[in-house]
């Protein structure tokens, strides 16, 4: 951007520094929101905070590494909603493995009217542990999530009928490995204890008891105060997220690729739950790939519904402040 003036360059950081605040409603595991952002005159940055306490439930970052994806696609949303596109980097260095992409070579284009449609949509996601409504997810609604989902090598897969009760019984054997370790209950005991903190999972977000469900949520060993109804699942729809390989370039699309969905799925009234306890013991996560006829790996498995509409939605969950993870440092005072 050799010919930018001040008053575009200004722009740019300003509308760099905006998409990556914005990219802070993106979900991840725990609540963790594991990124980091650096704003240069003409490049953002994003990197991974490797999160010790999740050494038991995601030991080799792929949740973390996934969670950074939908932040990143978060911020290209954003950006594309007040007029910039970019080229994105993924891994572009490998003597950093923490820095996972970079946004560079920015254009002006007109602000994408579905873009900002979806950003709306970033400010009313959330995730909603109950039981969804008895009208199950129209074909053409789920056609269009699944679509969304597919980043490079990314796809959504829903399952049939006898596939969800494999994922079911997988779902159930993980819960049961998860209780009975006490690392992994120990970090669930941290990210349920940290409302204050702006990060991790209050009360007020969590299921007062179990729900009714076909394929069991995870147990976060406390009950939280979020009141469940006599609803059931049966109407929900399940698919799992997977990818051809298993690799953190993998991880960080499918994350893009999940965020996508979800945005999507917002916008059509849908209600999604990530259900990663699956995927984060070794064995059912095997489990879950038979699912996938061994054409690939799973990253993550997710329920799919139409919120019942007798329920207001849960509150959401809390964020860091920005300045936690944007780094504005090389900006600051002009650009």
């Amino acid at each position: 951007m050799s010919h930018e003036t001040p008053a575009t360059g200004r722009a740019l950081t300003t509308a760099l520094a905006e998409a990556a605040a914005t990219s802070g409603r993106a979900p991840s595991v725990h609540n963790t929101q594991p990124w980091r952002w650096k704003v240069l005159p003409d490049a953002l940055e994003l990197r991974v905070v490797r999160e010790p306490r999740l050494s038991a439930t995601d030991p080799e970052g792929r949740l973390v590494t996934l969670s950074c994806g939908a932040a990143l696609h978060h911020a290209c949303v954003a950006l594309a909603a007040e007029g910039w596109t970019a080229a994105v980097e993924r891994m572009a260095d490998p003597k950093q493995p923490e820095l996972l992409a970079r946004l560079t070579g920015f254009r002006r284009t007109g602000a994408d009217p579905d873009a900002m449609r979806l950003v709306q949509c970033m400010q009313v996601r959330h995730t909603d542990r109950r039981p969804v409504s008895d009208e199950p997810v129209p074909g053409a609604t789920l056609d269009a999530v699944v679509e969304a989902a597919r980043a490079d090598g990314v796809r959504l897969q829903v399952l049939n009928s006898d596939q969800v009760m494999d994922l079911a019984a997988a779902a159930s054997q993980a819960g049961t490995v998860a209780a009975e370790d006490p690392e992994t209950r120990e970090e669930l005991d941290y990210w349920t204890s940290r409302a204050d903190t702006g990060t991790g999972l209050p009360p007020e977000v969590l299921p007062e008891q179990a729900p009714q469900t076909t394929v069991p949520g995870r147990d976060f060993g406390r009950p939280g105060t979020l009141p469940v109804g006599p609803g059931h699942d049966r109407a929900a729809s399940y698919g799992i997220l997977w990818g051809i390989e298993d690799e953190p370039d993998n991880w960080l699309r499918a994350g893009e690729g999940l965020s996508s969905a979800w945005l999507t799925a917002t916008r059509l009234g849908v209600s999604v739950v990530p259900l990663s306890g699956v995927v984060e013991v070794e064995g059912t996560r095997q489990t879950v790939r038979r699912l996938l006829a061994g054409l690939g790996f799973p990253y993550l498995a997710l329920r799919l519904g139409l919120a019942d509409p007798a329920h207001a939605g849960p509150p959401h969950t809390p964020r860091l402040p920005t300045e936690q993870i944007v780094d504005t440092s090389a900006v600051r005072g002009g650009a």
